[in-house]
């Protein structure tokens, strides 16, 4: 396994590449099988039940502490996001992508742009 791929983790349970049998990329995600299998029995078992209730967010049914034990991987997904959304923007700057066009399609100026994504090299 190339080193980079290390570090990949599914967005959604968190386990390392290592750790499944596949993990499916996406734009700046990625999904593991075994999460897209418990997907797959959700969404059958919705389809068999076909409520048209609104859901309550997950959070709602959750104590304090099971929130908080959801806290650390959501930032590791989001570092992972993170990471990956630089990558982009270091590619489109290795092309010579301008900072006014990448600002603008990220909804940001172009110093905003520069000052969260350039690298000191």
């Amino acid at each position: 396994m190339p080193d980079w791929m290390e570090n990949l983790r599914c967005s959604f349970c968190h386990k390392a590449a290592a750790e499944v049998s596949k993990l499916i990329a996406g734009p700046g995600v990625h999904i593991c099988d075994q999460c897209i299998g418990l997907c797959n029995e959700i969404l059958e078992s919705e389809r068999l039940a076909s409520t048209t209730e609104p859901r309550l967010p997950a959070w709602e049914s959750m104590t304090d502490e099971q929130i908080l034990e959801h806290l650390p991987k959501i930032a590791a997904v989001q570092a992972q996001v993170d990471d990956n959304l630089r990558d982009w923007v270091g590619h489109l700057r290795g092309r010579d992508v301008s900072w006014e066009r990448i600002g603008s399609s990220l909804g940001m100026t172009r110093q905003s742009a520069w000052e969260r994504f350039r690298t000191d090299s």
